[in-house]
């Protein structure tokens, strides 16, 4: 039996569990979240960029389990707002809020804009104690509705309309949205050579001391 290689999902975002263990199915990994754990320390996403997010939250969380982490941040860019709220999306009507809070706030900046395009942005970082990561990339355009639609999905996805699919991402079944989204779209990126990615965390998980 091929040995499973332990992986922390750095999240209590439930959405983003879902999203990720479905993603990663069928491959050699155990993957663990953040409430598998007791208190941990908090990781302030003081970063500039999505990369960096990403980044900090997978070593920082490597780093204080000792064993290898996949974070991500993602976003959503909106075209008239200079890309806001960016690595603010998931805080953006403050912090604490909830996604009817940061949607609510959306809608407001955009009263009376004529330009809706926006873009859903992910970041993956998979980093081991030692500090190196790996990161993959994804990204996909829709545009703002001027009211949610759909009881499905979280965060923005009741207001982001996919024109591709004539829906937002709230109103696509868990594999449509994974198919085209962002985060789908990184994960892919990585799916497409995640037997490179398992030697790389074996080698380092053996540098560590693992027995493998």
């Amino acid at each position: 039996m091929e040995f499973e290689i332990p992986l922390v999902l750095a999240t209590r975002n439930k959405g983003k569990i879902r999203e990720l263990t479905r993603l990663l199915a069928g491959y050699p990994v155990n993957l663990k979240n953040l409430d598998h754990f007791g208190p941990l320390p908090p990781i302030w996403e003081d970063g500039c960029t999505f990369e960096e997010n990403a980044y900090k939250k997978a070593f920082e969380t490597a780093s204080a389990l000792g064993l290898p982490a996949l974070a991500d941040d993602s976003g959503l860019a909106v075209e008239a707002l200079e890309g806001l709220p960016g690595v603010f999306s998931s805080r953006y009507a403050g912090d604490g809020a909830g996604d009817e809070e940061n949607n609510r706030k959306l809608l407001l900046e955009m009263t009376d804009k004529t330009n809706r395009k926006a873009a859903f942005v992910c970041t993956l970082a998979i980093a081991v104690p030692a500090g190196p990561a790996l990161i993959y990339e994804g990204r996909v355009e829709g545009v703002i509705l001027e009211e949610p639609r759909g009881e499905g999905g979280f965060g923005y996805d009741p207001l982001f309309y996919y024109p591709l699919l004539d829906r937002t991402f709230a109103e696509l079944t868990p594999d449509e949205k994974n198919r085209v989204s962002h985060r789908g779209k990184a994960l892919e990126e990585l799916r497409s050579e995640f037997d490179k990615v398992l030697i790389w965390l074996r080698q380092r998980l053996r540098e560590q001391g693992w027995d493998l």
